[in-house]
């Protein structure tokens, strides 16, 4: 097997643009002593750079036989041959300020975003390479057209910054999408928030974006749910995406009690 073919199986777009790779090693302001966890190291084109930037470098790749690729040619760094919509996430609390980086495959970079922000809460930053409509989807804020689940949840574990575009010319294949370059700094309550009830208030509300509070709540009136329309200058007749995030956590707390 030839290490260097992309599977279009694992959706793998290899980065093959030093500038880019130097912008993403450059966003992550790393500094010797820094620990790094790589997802989706592929064929290396960041991993190089940042093994000479700081101390230690753990790769986390899904492909074996990119793995042994890389303990060939990355001796300083740790490969593990693992599936990140299946790591442990929580692990790296044990590690408080490690820095996160990845060119995240588009077919599974929202749910890997989903776990990473909301599970790993103690990481210093993370820097993420995505299809471009998912970063502003993530950054996006209540009242735009992109905002939607996906950025309420990630908004309320992680300040999310859209940093730059990227063009499909810099990739191997070159995928039919651009992509761009979003960075995440976890909030400090993120321990504190009940990932179940969260998850169950976003899901419900954005599975009916188009019909009125009210209505979806239906059900669920009591004078903290009153109160909660106060508070965060909502109406019965507001809608989903008029929501702000941290008001998705308070609500799991009103209706889900």
């Amino acid at each position: 097997m030839n290490p260097g073919r992309p599977k279009r199986s694992l959706g793998q777009n290899f980065l093959r643009d030093p500038n880019t790779v130097r912008k993403i090693v450059a966003a992550m302001d790393l500094r010797f002593e820094d620990r790094v966890l790589e997802i989706g190291p592929g064929q290396g084109a960041l991993t190089g750079l940042l093994s000479e930037a700081c101390a230690l470098v753990v790769a986390l790749e899904k492909d074996r036989d990119l793995c042994l690729d890389l303990k060939r040619n990355s001796p300083r760094t740790a490969v593990v041959n693992a599936d990140a919509l299946e790591f442990p996430w929580e692990a790296l609390n044990a590690l408080p300020g490690m820095k996160i980086v990845g060119n995240l495959p588009y077919n599974v970079a929202s749910p890997i975003i989903w776990e990473v922000v909301s599970r790993a809460t103690s990481f210093a930053l993370g820097v993420f390479m995505l299809q471009k409509e998912v970063a502003m989807r993530v950054c996006s804020r209540p009242g735009s057209r992109t905002y939607g689940g996906l950025s309420a949840w990630v908004q309320n574990f992680a300040r999310a910054e859209y940093l730059f575009r990227v063009s499909p010319a810099v990739f191997y294949p070159r995928p039919k999408v651009e992509s761009a370059v979003v960075r995440f700094y976890p909030l400090n309550h993120a321990g504190f928030v009940d990932r179940c009830k969260l998850a169950a208030s976003i899901k419900m509300l954005f599975s009916k974006r188009r019909k009125q509070l009210g209505r979806i709540l239906k059900g669920f009136e009591s004078r903290d749910l009153a109160a909660w329309f106060v508070k965060w200058d909502l109406t019965p007749r507001s809608r989903p995406e008029e929501i702000p995030p941290e008001a998705f956590l308070d609500l799991s707390r009103v209706i889900f009690v």
